[in-house]
C-alpha cells in the first residue's frame, strides 16, 4: 500500500510545484499596469491645422500646450473656434478642448447617452481615471464662442452635456463634455479643486478666457 501513497503524494507535490512555478514565472507585460498613462493620441478634426505649441506648467508639473485652428482661418482669433490639446512631458493628455461652431444650436444627447460615450472615451485615452471613478453630475453646460457673421463679430453659446467626476484615487476632478455630434468635445483631468475658499487651482490652459488675462501674447490672435 505504501508505494501508491507515496506515487500519490510525488504526483500532487509536483503538480503544486508546477502551479506555484507559474505563478512565480508571470512577467511584468502580463500583468496589466494601474494608473498607466494614456497611450492612444487624441485625432485632430481634419481641416486643422496647428497655429501654436508652447510649454506651460500645469500644478508644477510640465506640459506642452497645442493650438490647432480651420485652415480655411475662419474665427481664428483668440475666443474663436480652436482645437486645442494639453499633453504633460511624461505623455498623459491632460486634456483637450474642440470650440466649433459646427456644434452650435443642435440638440444635445440625453445623460445616459453622454455616461456612454464619457466612459468609452476614457477606456481609450483615460482608463486609469475608470479605477476609482465617482461621478457628481450630468448637466448641460453652455461655453462663449466668439464668431465673425456678415462681417461683424458676435458671441454665441456652444453648449455641451458635462460629465464631472471625481477620481477617488487622488481627490481630483475631472470630465468630459459631450458635444451635439455625440462625441467628446471638451476633457480635462487631474484639476486641483480648492475647498476653502472654493476655486480651482489648476491652470486653466485649455481656456481661451483665462489665456487673455495671461502675460504675454495669449490677448492676440494667434
Amino acid at each position: 500500500m505504501n508505494p501508491p501513497v507515496r506515487t500519490a503524494s510525488v504526483a500532487l507535490a509536483m503538480a503544486l510545484a508546477a502551479i506555484t512555478a507559474n505563478a512565480n514565472t508571470d512577467s511584468p507585460k502580463e500583468k496589466p499596469a494601474m494608473n498607466q498613462p494614456a497611450t492612444r493620441p487624441i485625432a485632430v478634426p481634419s481641416g486643422y491645422q496647428e497655429s501654436d505649441r508652447r510649454q506651460v506648467t500645469v500644478d508644477d508639473e510640465q506640459g506642452v500646450l497645442t493650438r490647432y485652428v480651420r485652415t480655411d482661418g475662419r474665427n481664428a482669433g483668440l475666443g474663436g473656434e480652436h482645437f486645442s490639446t494639453l499633453v504633460s512631458d511624461a505623455g498623459v493628455l491632460k486634456g483637450f478642448a474642440n470650440m466649433s461652431l459646427d456644434l452650435v444650436g443642435k440638440p444635445l444627447p440625453s445623460r445616459e447617452r453622454a455616461e456612454e460615450v464619457a466612459r468609452l472615451f476614457l477606456q481609450q485615452h483615460a482608463p486609469d481615471l475608470i479605477e476609482r471613478m465617482k461621478i457628481s453630475w450630468i448637466e448641460p453646460h453652455d461655453e462663449s464662442l466668439k464668431v465673425t457673421h456678415e462681417g461683424r463679430e458676435e458671441v454665441v453659446t456652444l453648449s455641451g452635456m458635462k460629465v464631472k467626476a471625481r477620481n477617488l484615487a487622488d481627490g481630483r476632478w475631472f470630465w468630459i463634455i459631450v458635444g451635439s455630434d455625440g462625441k467628446p468635445m471638451v476633457f480635462e483631468r487631474d484639476i486641483v479643486w480648492i475647498t476653502f475658499p472654493g476655486k480651482r487651482k489648476t491652470e486653466k490652459w485649455l481656456h481661451d478666457s483665462w489665456l487673455a488675462t495671461q502675460p504675454g501674447p495669449w490677448a492676440q490672435p494667434l
